[in-house]
């Protein structure tokens, strides 16, 4: 008969807590019927931004958006923009066509094979030509600046293809937007 007093006692004591918390239910359903009056007119909404619109400046840090990107990569001494991103290119040079008040830097990288001179001309050739398709879509040169750092300022500091193909690039940095 203990066993019986023990079961029953803890049906009891958990009938008793399930009924506890059908209340603490009821409660909250009652509080969500308060009304709230504040204002409709308080609320702004914005609309969502549209990743494909590229003049909307709010893109520029939409990692949904071309705008977001930033890096140009290119093949081993080469300093043609691979077709993969002349998208990009283009996203960026149509907001900056766009924005009168926008400016670009475009820094060219090389890695580290090759002379220093060697490099920077590369570097230079780089970011010029990513100069040139910002140019062809109607961005003034007044808004474009070319600086090269050659082998200077590596991304990665390994010997490896991978890794030499990480440096050899342009970086877009907006300098106004």
């Amino acid at each position: 008969m203990n066993s019986m007093t023990k079961i029953l006692l803890t049906l009891m004591l958990v009938m008793g807590l399930a009924a506890c918390k059908k209340d603490e239910v009821k409660d909250d359903v009652d509080s969500a019927t308060i009304v709230d009056n504040t204002d409709a007119n308080d609320v702004t909404t914005t609309a969502a931004v549209n990743p494909r619109n590229h003049t909307d400046a709010r893109n520029l840090d939409n990692p949904e958006s071309l705008l977001s990107k930033r890096v140009i990569y290119f093949d081993y001494d080469q300093s043609t923009v691979r077709a993969e991103f002349r998208p990009v290119v283009a996203a960026h040079a149509e907001y900056v066509a766009a924005n009168a008040s926008a400016s670009v830097t475009l820094e060219g990288h090389a890695d580290e094979r090759g002379s220093r001179e060697y490099n920077l001309a590369l570097g230079e050739r780089r970011g010029n030509s990513v100069s040139g398709l910002f140019s062809a879509q109607g961005v003034r040169g007044s808004q474009l600046t070319v600086v090269s750092y050659g082998e200077e300022r590596p991304i990665c500091r390994e010997t490896s293809d991978s890794c030499w193909g990480r440096n050899r690039r342009v970086e877009i940095v907006y300098t106004a937007r």
